[in-house]
């Protein structure tokens, strides 16, 4: 058996290897994920972007931060010397000699491989002639000389060397470690134990310790934990919130305060700069002594967030402060609707404490709106728009146009919106157009079931409600433009009229049969339409008459249209009465057997098509739901206009079912993140334990814009619950089958005792 043997790398060429492979492991993923992005994309995304989102506030930090950040210039630098040092080892490596090259005695010889024996015993000669040591020559080429001889003549040898590669039969096993032999060196046994220990026992402590400490301190959206407990806290101590007190309670958050978080700063010019601005805004509940209202950082939180929706001028300093308490509301805001719809599952399974109440929830969303837009919760949805100021709004409210909203702006004429927002010039009418234009308008439909049970459309006390909501986004531009596409113009009118007319006269003339109609009962109709046809020929010239007589062409045509109108009355009223005549004909009972017989026929076909259409629709619920669970959706969807809103931010809803009579939730919000052109959103929810009729509301509130906000009613009808069968039709075993089974049983068993018999 060979032996093993384990050797640090003396001339390091090992080490190399090592060093080359460990390199290229962290280069090339870096690479992949650190390079920075083309940067010509985004700009040309910024470019597509500019004549809607040109005066944006985020649009313009985005292009400044574009021009002067060097954190791509620095990581392409970063990523290029460490593919330099990777080249630079690759190319070293290439240039080593290999330490371990395969034995070949005929190179050794100077011979080609399969010489003859004669050669092999010659050429030995005349090398020994050269290399032997009492000639003078080199002592060790001449053993590996006489080495090669003995493999290729020596029987043993040769076998050696064809089996195992080496004459003298198998060696050890050579294993290299790719460290350099200085490391295991007894002079720098302590300086290597000293790297050892610093980076094993201080640097991967310390920093393992730090991530999970830091960890730990955030939830899953990145809120710190202390910031949901205090949410909580102020919920369940405050079910029914209105806005002053919601304000409060989301700068209160910990992510405002520098203790907690080191992006909060607190500057000393703020005993200055904050009290002004307190004059400035009024009345924000400086005396409260509650903490943590009464903290410094919240109520400077407090402030900056009121002079954002109130859109007022503040300094530089103060201004960078404020769009870092900006940036952060929206997520607060969502995590307040979270802990509230977390304590409603509790007040509803547990009780014992009153839930928060619809209210709170959306004056949360609401706030999130006026976050967004920087406008406070008794303005117009129509300062959203760029060059609109409080002193344009008279404009629109006057009794001429009472336009108060976003839909009442774009559904005007053209001509009297331009004649309304005459203060502005050709080229700031255009630009909100195309703002306007870009808002989104949404499709909502609703389909209401019980799922995974017989009757889908029967919905029982207790049962599981499933209302399948499909969102349709489209521009407001594109929905607006079509309704004034089909609205006629006043000039058309007359024609279409005339038109109408002329193709009523052609469709008399034209009558067919209907698939579902008897040809005899078919027959019958055309006789008499051919009859009604020629007595109305024969009193067709009267008109006519009236019209030489008093020259009045259109009151002639009027006649005309109303004569014709009257003729379809009666033509419907003869197909009612021939219809009645063909049910009384039915004679003989045969024929009434017949189509009692035909009627049951295709009421079981209707059921089993009904059958086979729940069937496939509940295949493709389930489908929808596995694709829904496995795939994983962008959430870009749509930039969202705001002009004061310092980042920016996507298109989002919250869409949810609720009792308004009651201010409760009946199903929790689903934060709709993924909607682009169609989403279909399934919510659900426990059907009342009584039975009567319920009127919920089906509420669509987006979390950027003011005024686009939906509510379509949802009507429930609740019936008794079905009474549990305590012996299904699918267990009740006919008694036939039961002797059979008995029978078989029997059988079985005297067979088995046959053959106990013949085998005794």
């Amino acid at each position: 058996m060979a032996g093993q043997q384990f050797q640090y790398d003396d001339s390091g060429n090992t080490f190399f290897y090592f060093l080359t492979s460990f390199v290229g492991l962290i280069v090339i993923p870096a690479t992949y994920y650190l390079w920075p992005r083309d940067q010509s994309a985004e700009q040309l995304r910024l470019k597509s972007l500019r004549r809607v989102h040109g005066r944006c506030l985020w649009y313009r930090l985005r292009l400044m931060k574009s021009q002067q950040s060097i954190i791509p210039t620095l990581k392409k630098a970063g990523l290029l010397f460490g593919w330099a040092v990777f080249l630079l080892l690759a190319y070293k490596v290439s240039k080593l000699d290999r330490e371990y090259q395969e034995y070949n005695p005929y190179e050794v010889l100077n011979l080609d491989p399969g010489a003859s024996l004669s050669e092999i015993k010659k050429q030995y000669r005349v090398l020994s002639l050269i290399y032997h040591p009492d000639k003078g020559g080199d002592e060790a080429t001449f053993m590996r000389i006489a080495k090669a001889y003995a493999a290729l003549t020596n029987d043993q040898s040769r076998q050696n060397w064809e089996m195992y590669g080496n004459p003298d039969g198998p060696g050890a096993t050579s294993f290299g470690i790719a460290l350099p032999a200085w490391i295991v060196d007894q002079k720098n046994s302590v300086l290597v134990l000293l790297v050892y220990g610093l980076a094993f026992m201080v640097i991967l402590p310390v920093v393992v310790g730090t991530w999970w400490y830091r960890s730990i301190r955030y939830s899953g959206d990145q809120i710190l934990i202390n910031t949901i407990q205090l949410f909580m806290h102020f919920m369940y101590k405050t079910p029914n919130m209105n806005m002053k007190r919601l304000v409060m309670v989301l700068t209160a958050a910990f992510e405002f305060d520098p203790r907690s978080n080191k992006e909060a700063t607190i500057r000393p010019t703020d005993n200055i700069e904050v009290p002004q601005l307190i004059r400035e805004l009024g009345n924000i509940n400086v005396k409260k002594k509650e903490p943590p209202f009464c903290y410094p950082y919240s109520l400077k939180a407090r402030v900056l967030v009121l002079a954002h929706l109130a859109r007022m001028d503040i300094s530089e300093e103060l201004e960078e402060d404020q769009r870092f308490v900006v940036r952060k509301s929206p997520a607060l805001l969502q995590e307040m609707i979270n802990v509230g719809c977390q304590l409603t599952m509790m007040a509803n399974s547990r009780g014992g404490f009153p839930a928060p109440r619809l209210v709170t929830i959306e004056n949360c969303m609401k706030l999130t709106q006026m976050t967004v837009q920087g406008l406070q919760e008794s303005k117009s949805p129509l300062l959203q728009l760029p060059h609109f100021e409080e002193e344009h709004l008279r404009y629109c409210i006057s009794k001429k146009y009472k336009v108060r909203s976003l839909q009442d702006l774009v559904s005007l004429k053209d001509s009297d919106r331009r004649s309304m927002l005459r203060f502005l010039g050709e080229e700031k009418y255009d630009e909100v157009m195309a703002v306007l234009g870009s808002f989104p308008h949404i499709d909502m439909d609703t389909k209401l079931q019980v799922l995974d049970d017989e009757d889908s459309n029967n919905i029982t006390a207790g049962s599981i409600v499933t209302v399948t909501v499909t969102l349709t986004r489209k521009r407001m531009a594109d929905v607006f433009e079509k309704e004034q596409e089909s609205m006629p113009c006043p000039g058309e009118e007359a024609a279409t009229t005339e038109e109408a007319v002329h193709i009523k006269q052609g469709d008399s003339s034209k009558a067919k049969t209907k698939v579902w109609q008897n040809k005899s009962k078919g027959a019958k109709k055309t006789a008499k339409s051919k009859k009604k046809k020629l007595t109305k020929k024969k009193a067709a010239p009267a008109p006519a008459k009236t019209k030489q007589a008093n020259g009045n062409v259109a009151g002639n045509e009027v006649l005309a249209a109303t004569s014709i109108v009257k003729e379809e009355e009666d033509d419907a009223s003869d197909k009612g009465s021939e219809s009645d005549e063909g049910e009384a004909n039915k004679d003989s009972p045969s024929e009434r057997d017949e189509d009692s017989d035909k009627q049951s026929d295709t009421e079981v076909d209707e059921m089993a098509g009904d059958d086979e259409e729940e069937w496939e629709a509940l295949q493709q619920s389930i489908q929808r739901r596995e694709r829904a669970l496995l795939e994983t959706k962008s959430k870009v969807t749509h930039p969202v206009y705001s002009l004061y809103f310092p980042e920016e931010k996507q298109e989002w809803w919250w869409l949810y079912i609720a009792d308004r009579r009651d201010q409760t939730l009946v199903s929790m919000p689903y934060h709709v993140c993924t909607l682009r052109d169609t989403e279909e959103v399934e919510l659900k929810f426990p059907a009342p334990s009584k039975m009567g009729n319920y009127q919920y509301s089906v509420i669509l509130r987006s979390d950027s814009y003011l005024g686009l906000d939906q509510i379509k009613p949802l009507k429930l009808e609740v019936h008794k619950a079905k009474a549990m069968l305590d012996n299904h039709p699918q267990w009740d075993i006919p008694d036939t089958e039961e002797e059979d089974e008995e029978q078989e049983d029997s059988d079985g068993i005297e067979e088995s005792e046959d053959d106990d018999e013949d085998n005794d």
